[in-house]
């Protein structure tokens, strides 16, 4: 059942990567509770689609059919649907014009940074904003898709926790001989949350052990959409890093990346080193309890109403947290 949480309805979400739809393939996923069939006609200049995956027949799943030049066909009784989702012929009946109601319901979808994105509701903004994307001096390189057992909001969270850097990935983005987090500025606006002058030393700042010193930014634009900027002495690492709701506690993690250097590593090795910190956060994202992200208001300073205790250090996350609340986020949230 799809959430009647209007924010997180009316968002655009990460489903798939635009190369995994090629021309004449269908593709199933999973999106707030509901089961989608991306499909492309077999012509590259037509658009993606990503509709209900169900025929409005007898329900069967239209992701088991097959593309037929520029229309869909169910596999289980052959009907066939025009890109708009209509059903254009019944093959038990040629000659009779299809039911007004044999139409699929269709999604908002869109092509953006690589990524298919999709609006199960009215979309009342565009697509999250990754403007390293158009240019040429940056290199472009795509990590995931990775799968959590958890709250999306808690996986956003994670991602720009540093405190948990010197323990979770002790070596690489941090180390226990020196886990101490400098202050960092917050601030929250209509446009979201940003964290901004976070510094921390890394052993292995980019997964071939450069070492040295790493200044964090991070813009949370969505509420689970997280933009991000990593400067140190080769240069600046950007980041796009968007969570789709599964469901309130299964989520799926999509990634984009550029640099403004010359990467010294293959695409490979730097998907192998995401993977590797995936890897290492995962069962501490899912061993949280609850998985739905426990949200702060605004008026509870302290922290004191919350089963989870703060420090100057969680700045953010009470931010995150707050934020959210005020939005009016019921979705994944407790």
């Amino acid at each position: 059942m799809v959430t009647t949480d209007k924010i997180i309805l009316n968002d655009w979400h990460a489903v798939a990567r635009v190369s995994d739809c090629q021309p004449g393939t269908l593709k199933q996923v999973r999106l707030l509770e509901e089961n989608l069939l991306l499909w492309r006609s077999d012509s590259l200049q037509d658009s993606i689609q990503v509709w209900q995956d169900r025929c409005p027949h007898r329900s069967a799943r239209l992701s088991l059919g097959n593309v037929s030049d520029k229309n869909l066909v169910c596999l289980y009784h052959g009907w066939e649907f025009d890109q708009a989702g209509k059903c254009v012929r019944i093959p038990a009946h040629p000659t009779q014009q299809p039911p007004i109601s044999a139409c699929v319901k269709v999604y908002h979808c869109h092509e953006s940074w690589g990524l298919v994105w999709v609006c199960l509701g009215e979309p009342d903004q565009d697509i999250p904003p990754f403007p390293e994307w158009d240019q040429p001096s940056y290199h472009k390189v795509f990590f995931g898709p990775y799968y959590f057992r958890s709250s999306g909001f808690r996986v956003v969270e994670n991602a720009f926790d540093v405190p948990h850097f010197a323990f979770v990935h002790d070596g690489s983005l941090g180390t226990r001989s020196n886990p101490v987090i400098e202050d960092y500025e917050v601030t929250v606006n209509a446009e979201g949350v940003t964290l901004s002058n976070i510094h921390i030393w890394q052993p292995d700042t980019d997964g071939i052990g450069t070492t040295g010193k790493v200044t964090y930014f991070h813009k949370i634009c969505r509420p689970l959409t997280l933009y991000t900027i990593k400067e140190f002495a080769k240069g600046r690492e950007t980041g796009l890093y968007t969570i789709s709701p599964i469901s309130e506690e299964e989520s799926m993690a999509w990634g984009v990346a550029a640099f403004n250097y010359e990467p010294e590593m293959l695409e490979a090795e730097f998907q192998a080193f995401q993977d590797k910190l995936y890897c290492e956060d995962a069962p501490m994202v899912e061993s949280q309890h609850p998985a739905r992200l426990p949200l702060l208001p605004r008026n509870n300073t302290e922290g004191t109403m919350l089963p989870e205790t703060h420090v100057p250090s969680d700045r953010g996350s009470v931010a995150y947290r707050r934020w959210l609340r005020e939005l009016g986020i019921t979705f994944g949230v407790c």
